[in-house]
Parts: structure tokens; sequence; C-alpha cells
């Protein structure tokens, strides 16, 4: 790993912290006397963010430079996680600095992927990539876990909920001073990407079909990381335990499946079908309710949850790669299903359907199961 790399890396860590709304939304609904479907507003207004400012924020990429999109992410981010972590801000106010939070994170995911190209030595480009997810990956495990675990730590203990948002804050001023710092040629292309002819590939359906998989996976993947501490916590774990065995355990699993997915090769339509069955698998497995069965399908989900998005990504883009960066903005800008799907687990689990709720993201999992199975465009298209 390069030197000048680093900072990349750093941010693409950091993109982790938004997946930590979700497992944050239980401690906040107890602090806030919320129901479930209110609680769930924090990812929501994360994920809300990217179907808005997805393809615009590759138009402006496309105009004033990766870089400076770059920094305008991490300085929005900063900002964000600086309210909770210097007051203790009112639920209204807490949600505009969470969408804040996913506009930043938006900018820093348009930006992060073809910014890592620009910093890479020739040939080093797939394998630091691949790496960069590894690390986006363990920040979303430590940021989903910070929280349970700054009790220990002095002041940081007597803020309760908010003791990670100071923690959240130095990193993302520390990663906005070095990405500042950095100093590279950027890759520049002919014509910036439209909006216009980005949604006008939604009228073939090998597109409208992936992009609503990416959809309903990153709504699922959101489902895992909001639910799971309760979800285990109702079958009779601790609350350290449930932090553990729940959102840390699968977003640590999930990275170790991307780590893996990096070295080996194997066939993308092949791999996309056994992640699907394997998410679809952990999660009957966690609507049994019981408890060493759940954390069984803790970890089977993770490594099915691992690599839908590469993969579909990288089958949906090999379709038509002249239109990468159009494909692009669709797949980020249907992130937004992240916003949309918990809302429902949400209402199921304010009627008591505890473990039987992860019948939302079992069903999301169906539906990637039966689209790994059309094989190519050909199919997709019949």
């Amino acid at each position: 790993m390069k030197f000048k790399t680093l900072p990349i890396f750093l941010a693409f860590l950091l993109m982790g912290v938004a997946d930590a709304m979700g497992p944050l939304s239980d401690a906040v609904k107890t602090k806030y006397q919320l129901s479930s479907v209110m609680a769930t507003l924090m990812p929501f207004f994360v994920f809300i963010a990217f179907a808005v400012f997805s393809v615009p924020g590759g138009m402006l990429a496309a105009r004033i430079g990766k870089k400076r999109v770059l920094l305008l992410g991490l300085g929005l981010n900063t900002l964000a996680v600086a309210v909770p972590a210097f007051m203790n801000p009112t639920y209204p106010l807490l949600l505009a600095c969470i969408f804040l939070l996913g506009v930043g994170t938006t900018f820093l995911q348009v930006a992060g992927n073809p910014i890592m190209r620009d910093v890479s030595a020739e040939g080093d480009y797939s394998r630091n990539l691949a790496l960069a997810q590894g690390f986006k990956g363990i920040g979303s495990a430590a940021s989903a876990f910070l929280p349970s675990v700054v009790g220990v730590i002095g002041f940081l203990a007597a803020m309760g909920w908010r003791g990670a948002f100071p923690i959240f804050f130095v990193l993302m001023a520390v990663a906005f001073v070095l990405v500042a710092l950095m100093h590279f040629e950027e890759t520049k292309v002919e014509e910036p990407p439209g909006i216009g002819g980005s949604l006008a590939l939604l009228k073939k359906p090998v597109f409208a079909l992936a992009v609503l998989g990416i959809f309903l996976y990153v709504g699922a993947e959101v489902c895992m990381a909001t639910f799971l501490k309760p979800t285990l916590a109702a079958l009779g774990m601790s609350a350290e335990k449930s932090a553990f065995f729940g959102p840390s355990l699968f977003f640590g699993v999930l990275t170790i499946g991307r780590l893996v997915a990096g070295v080996i090769k194997v066939n993308p339509q092949t791999f996309f079908r056994i992640s699907a069955l394997l998410g679809l698998i952990g999660l009957g497995l966690m609507m049994i309710g019981n408890q060493p069965l759940a954390i069984v399908g803790v970890v089977l989900g993770g490594l099915g949850f691992a690599n839908i998005w590469p993969m579909l990504f990288s089958i949906t883009v090999e379709e038509k790669p002249e239109s990468a960066s159009e494909l692009s903005g669709l797949m980020c800008m249907a992130i937004s299903g992240g916003a949309i799907v918990p809302l429902v687990m949400g209402a199921l689990r304010d009627r008591d359907m505890t473990t039987m709720s992860f019948i939302v993201p079992a069903a999301c999992f169906v539906y990637l199961l039966v689209l790994s199975m059309k094989g190519s465009t050909a199919s997709a298209n019949a």
C-alpha cells in the first residue's frame, strides 16, 4: 500500500460510519421514546440522500473534480457528526444531521471508487479497490460496535448514545486534512454523464431489474444492521452480546467475505447465485427464533450479503461497459432502498412480529435469487 493511497483508504473506512445509524437507532429509540418506525428514520434519512444526490454527485465530480467532491463529502460528514458530538440535539435536529451525513457519504461513494484509480500505481487499481471495499466493511463493523464499547471511556460514557460521535468527528477531520494535502493528477472525462441518459437506461429490462435488485439488497442489509441487535436481545442476550453477535459479527463476516472475494477467481453469475442462496438461508434461520440458530443465521447472512453488490454491479456493467458512468449513478441511486425497506420491517416489529419480521429482507433475497437465475442479457430481455 503506497502512502498516497492512505487518505483514500481512510475515506473508505469512514464510509462505514453511515452504517452505524442502523444499530444506533435502537439506543436513540430508547432515549427519545420512539416507535420502531420513527427510529428507522435514522437510516431512512441516510439512504434517501443516495436517491437524491447520487447522479448529481457524479455530474459534479465530472465538472469540478473528484478530489473536490471527496473533500465536500468529508466536510459535510464532519459537520454532521459535530452536532451530536458537542451538544444534545432534539430528534428533528438529529435527523437533519443524519441526512447531511447521508449526503456527505453519497459524495464519498461517488468520488471514492474512481479516485482510487488516480492514486493507484499501474496494475494496482483492482487490488486497491477490493482492499478499499474491505476497509469500508471494517468501518461498518467498527462503527456499529463502537457505541456499545465507549461506555468504558470516561467522559464518553457520560454522553450515552452520543459517545461515539466525538471519535467520528476526529476521524472525519483528520481524513479531510489528509485528502486536502494529497497531490495527484486526476483523469478527466470528455463528456460528463447526464441525468437523462442515465434514466433512459431503465427502459431496458436487464438494467431495470438490476437496479431494483440493488434497491432491495441495500434495504435488506440496513434491516440487518438496524434490527439484529434488538432481535438478539429479545432472544435473551445481554446488550453487549447482542451488539457483538448482531451487527458487529454480521459486518465482520461481511468484510471477510469481501476480502476473500478480492483474491479468488470465480464466475460472477455463479458467485451471485451462491451469495443470494446463502443470504436467504441465513435470513430463514433468523425467523426460527432460536438463539444459537440466529447466530448461525448472522454468519451465513454475512457471507451471503458480502458480495451481492460487487457481483450484481459487475454483471450489469458488463452488459454495456460504454455506459458505466450512467449505470454507476443508477446503482448508487438505488442505495435509497436502505431508506424504504427497513420502514416495512419496522412496521411489522411494531406489531410484535420480532423474528418473523425478517420475512421482509428474506423476500428481498427471494427476488435476488430469482434474478441470479436469469443469467445473460438475452434471458433478461426475454
